[in-house]
């Protein structure tokens, strides 16, 4: 039987190569809202972060998912991204 692929996808803070079940999905939507997909599958521009309190604190002191998304990232995404890792 042959063994079923799994998706992976990059991690836009650590570069690390990851399956989609370990990651986080960020969208900045086309009219510019900035929601976290838990589905994988809404409309815009997407960035990828690991499920990791480190990464997190990294993406915020940086920038870095900002600029990936190229739009500012409200406060309230982060803490909404903070309670989905501390679950």
């Amino acid at each position: 039987m042959k063994t079923k692929k799994i998706p992976l996808r990059t991690c836009v803070i650590s570069k690390e190569k990851l399956p989609k079940a370990e990651l986080l999905r960020i969208v900045r939507t086309p009219d510019g809202v900035v929601v976290v997909d838990l589905t994988g599958k809404l409309n815009g521009r997407g960035a990828y972060i690991k499920k990791d309190m480190a990464i997190l604190e990294k993406a915020k002191k940086t920038k870095q998912l900002e600029r990936h998304l190229e739009c500012q990232v409200p406060s309230e995404v982060y803490e909404e991204i903070e309670a989905i890792i501390n679950q």
